[in-house]
């Protein structure tokens, strides 16, 4: 399976954006706000039209954005690809992340959160998720709880199963949905040299690139929501 990605940077905004269309046709994109501390993840996933689905379906997962996660947005600015035909293959496979997506953030408040949700997110107004962990990270920081709603939990609601489980299309359950990002320059290689004196010195000298991916559970108010996440 080859993927083709775009990669762009923006140095100014402090932020890099990865998009890449998945083996399901799916249009995944990753963008990574450095100046908040926020990566978001949209998939735009195809619908299917004869079970009664629109087009697409749009989702947005907010997370935190971890030191040294992926490298500054003035490194990616430099990349430069000189065969853009080449098929690469990342040097390291970052093991799955599995987050359970416990809180809703609204749209109309998700600015302050970051300003590029409100671009990134506008087709998934009614589902954006993150979680609780993350949430207590950015109030504080100082950002405004009243954006974020808590889910419904497997453990509030007993009778509240996996929507893989569950029998009947319109009764709410828990999503499952993966993605994975195949190719990205997650470190910067640093090399060292010697000066006439002796004295070493190192310099950014390429990047590593890695693979992972993420598999993200949430609430969903009925099944239609998540045709995908079925027992095969």
């Amino acid at each position: 399976q080859v993927t083709e990605e775009s990669l762009q940077a923006d140095s100014g905004a402090d932020c890099v954006s990865l998009e890449l269309r998945a083996a399901d046709g799916a249009l995944v994109t990753l963008t990574a706000d450095f100046r908040q501390e926020v990566k978001i993840f949209r998939a735009l996933i195809l619908g299917e039209l004869e079970r009664g689905q629109s087009q697409f379906q749009a989702l947005c997962f907010v997370t935190r954005l971890h030191r040294n996660e992926i490298i500054p947005s003035e490194s990616m600015a430099k990349l430069r690809q000189k065969n853009p035909r080449t098929v690469r293959q990342a040097e390291e496979v970052r093991g799955l992340e599995h987050l359970s997506m416990d809180v809703a953030v609204n749209f109309s408040k998700a600015a302050q959160l970051s300003s590029h949700i409100h671009n990134v997110c506008a087709e998934a107004k009614e589902a954006i998720y993150t979680r609780e962990e993350d949430v207590k990270f950015w109030l504080e920081k100082g950002v405004d709880g009243s954006m974020f709603e808590v889910l419904p939990q497997g453990s509030d609601v007993p009778e509240l199963q996996r929507c893989r489980r569950c029998p009947e299309r319109w009764q709410p359950c828990i999503c499952s949905y993966s993605l994975s990002i195949e190719w990205y320059p997650c470190m910067l290689k640093y090399c060292k040299s010697r000066d006439a004196g002796g004295r070493v010195s190192s310099y950014k000298c390429g990047i590593r690139s890695c693979q992972k991916g993420y598999t993200f559970d949430y609430y969903v108010p009925q099944k239609q929501l998540c045709l995908w996440d079925e027992e095969t």
